[in-house]
């Protein structure tokens, strides 16, 4: 590893992670030989002695730039003979903390009871020969289940994609040792925990997992109910990975703007469904119902013509009265109604039952334009994808009548490309998630073949050979974007159609007590210095590096600036600039006096866009990578006396940007948790 470890600094999209520890193991018994150095000369030296260098490479630390290292491994097979021989290696991958969950830094789950690298490489390799027989039990059993449900094709296609799927995922334990799940948006726009990637993602994860399925819904629901969140609706996201602080995406938590809101609130709606039948129970559910029910309302509200807002499918725009996401939300009041008879509530069931066949027939009748539907309500002569339908089937909800949902099938068939069915008619792109889905819908395997052979054929043929892309072009095969992605697990749904075979799988997979702890977040409670939304405040600033301890109390910043916070540029979400900041650095500094010292914790109240470090009367108080988009309640971990005196105190900041919008500005509270 480094000798820095910039630990959870670093957050965005097609980033490469910049701290923990790579590890090489071998067992002894087969007397193996290891080597570190320069990856060159190690090279090098086994191609023309074939061996390892006899000793380390010992200059240590050093620069990337000055060559890359390896870690390296041989063993003395004997001569070639017709006997087989094998040996392994273990590599592994420390990362300390995974995620940073509101104002808790979380440890990925292996290590939850105290676990590390060094006590965990010697127990898997005593377990390895037993792991290795389970693994390839699982596969040949799960590739037989999965062949009996789609043919041998789609069997293929899954085993290819399973593993991308689960690494799109990071699992790691709550403080109560929960599991929580973070999916990450590679090559979308980076943002954690985002509904409409858990959605299509969601088949994987409800035939393997049910631990892994609600730790994955777990951080978004009780994000939703708590006080960041102020909406009606389900929200977007959870931040920008591996930074889950609260949604990044379109307006955050500040305005509507750009939201999501029919797509995200159906999605919660029809997992949270699909979830109880999967237990065979609502306790989930019932552990969230005033959230489930706002929900629910506001759909029978927003969800039969949806107004002009985006939908997972945000490449294409804005789109009104949008007849795939209509289908959606009745679908989602229908599941919601099923919750509510999966938990005893009979008369809420009976009303949102009878609502939602209200809006299928007229759903049926405003869309329907002789063999196919619209792509909107006011637009005739098009068409889309109608994947949504596809949990009708799934949840048994029967809204639909199955010749409109077949003659959608022959429709799609008679306009499909070579490589698969486009998203709709203003495009020749295409999803591989939703192309399986909407296959799903198909009441036979004949019609099934005919929409995924494509796909099938796709992902042979095209030219970009990267994990299996969910984007692309169906006329050539061309990736348009997107990679590696969680949604890729939406592959899988087509086994959910066999109730056997899903109940079987997530029956098998494992559980957990369910008693996760409360949401990490904190309250600012008495103001110690508040900041510039309710006082103007005049700081001293400099955008050129300072010498020396710039942020010591007995510094004199002569040559610095004064003006009021906050700082940085007006585009910036959330910030009330007052002083115009549009450099790389801003160093601040403030004299301030206190009368009496609080008993409590301390904390900031601050807004930073991006990496700050805060200073208090000389002593790092707090480093803060990323951004905040608004102003947020900080923990410092020490109680205010620890670092504040009465009467004069000295707050000293340096705010560092990249990229995007900029400002900075902070003020001290007392803390409640």
């Amino acid at each position: 590893g480094t000798t820095e470890q910039p630990v959870l600094h670093k957050r965005g999209d097609d980033l490469r992670i910049d701290w923990g520890y790579g590890y090489l193991a071998v067992p002894n018994d087969n007397s193996p030989v290891t080597a570190i150095g320069a990856g060159d000369a190690v090279r090098k030296f086994f191609s023309v002695e074939g061996k390892l260098p006899v000793s380390n490479e010992s200059d240590t630390p050093r620069a990337v730039k000055d060559g890359l290292f390896v870690m390296a491994a041989t063993w003395d097979l004997g001569p070639v003979g017709t006997t087989s021989v094998y040996r392994y290696l273990m590599l592994g991958y420390d990362d300390l903390f995974s995620i940073r969950y509101f104002n808790q830094n979380l440890k990925p789950y292996w290590r939850r009871d105290g676990m590390d690298m060094q006590a965990l490489l010697p127990i898997a390799a005593r377990e390895y020969t037993g792991l290795y027989q389970r693994c390839k039990q699982f596969d040949d059993e799960l590739i037989k289940d999965i062949s009996s449900v789609g043919g041998s094709k789609y069997a293929q296609v899954t085993s290819l994609v399973y593993r991308q799927c689960l690494a799109a995922h990071k699992v790691t334990a709550d403080a109560a040792g929960e599991p929580l799940v973070f999916s990450k948006e590679n090559f979308s726009n980076g943002c954690i925990a985002t509904v409409d990637v858990i959605y299509p993602a969601s088949p994987f994860f409800f035939l393997m997992s049910p631990a892994l399925t609600k730790g994955m819904l777990k951080p978004l629901l009780d994000y939703s109910a708590s006080s960041l969140w102020k909406w009606d609706f389900a929200p977007h996201d959870l931040g920008t990975y591996p930074h889950a602080t609260g949604q990044a995406y379109g307006g955050g938590e500040q305005t509507e703007e750009n939201q999501m809101p029919v797509e995200e609130t159906g999605n919660m709606l029809i997992m949270m469904d699909a979830l109880a039948k999967a237990d065979g129970n609502g306790e989930f559910a019932n552990q969230h119902w005033p959230l489930l029910e706002k929900w629910a309302k506001y759909l029978m509200s927003k969800g039969f013509d949806p107004e002009n807002q985006l939908c997972t499918d945000d490449f294409a725009g804005h789109l009104a009265h949008n007849i795939n996401l209509s289908a959606k939300a009745i679908v989602a009041i229908a599941a919601y109604a099923d919750l509510c008879e999966i938990t005893g509530r009979k008369s809420e069931a009976v009303q949102y039952r009878q609502q939602a066949e209200t809006f299928a027939r007229d759903w049926v009748r405003l869309a329907t334009e002789g063999d196919h539907t619209r792509l909107a309500y006011d637009q005739p002569g098009t068409w889309s994808q109608k994947y949504n339908l596809v949990w009708d089937k799934l949840l048994r909800l029967n809204l639909f009548p199955k010749d409109v949902v077949q003659k959608e099938i022959d429709f799609y068939k008679k306009i499909q490309a070579p490589y698969g069915l486009p998203l709709d008619n203003r495009e020749r792109w295409t999803k591989t998630d939703w192309i399986l889905w909407t296959a799903t819908m198909a009441n036979n395997q004949t019609d099934f073949d005919a929409l995924f052979n494509p796909v099938y054929d796709f992902i042979n043929a095209t030219p970009q050979r990267v994990p299996v892309t969910d984007w692309y072009v169906a006329d050539n095969a061309y990736k348009v974007g997107f990679q590696a992605r969680p949604v890729i697990g939406g592959l899988f749904i087509k086994a959910l159609e066999n109730p056997y075979i899903w109940k079987k799988w997530y029956k098998s997979g494992a559980v957990t007590p369910g008693k996760w702890a409360p949401l990490p977040i904190v309250k600012g409670g008495k103001t110690i210095l508040s900041d510039s939304r309710t006082e103007s405040r005049t700081w001293m600033y400099t955008t050129e590096k300072p010498y020396g301890n710039w942020f010591s109390e007995s510094y004199t910043p002569s040559g610095w600036k004064s003006g009021p916070a906050g700082f940085g540029t007006e585009e910036t979400p959330g910030a009330k600039v007052r002083t115009t900041w549009n450099t790389s650095d801003i160093w601040l500094r403030m004299d301030f006096n206190i009368q009496t010292v609080p008993s409590e914790e301390l904390g900031l109240l601050i807004h930073h866009d991006e990496d700050c470090e805060i200073y208090i009367n000389g002593i790092l108080a707090a480093t803060l990578p990323g951004y905040t988009a608004t102003y947020k309640p900080w923990p410092l971990g020490k109680k205010a006396g620890e670092l504040l005196k009465t009467g004069r105190n000295v707050i000293a900041i340096h705010c560092h940007q990249t990229d995007g919008g900029q400002y900075i500005d902070a003020g001290l509270i007392s803390i409640v948790k």
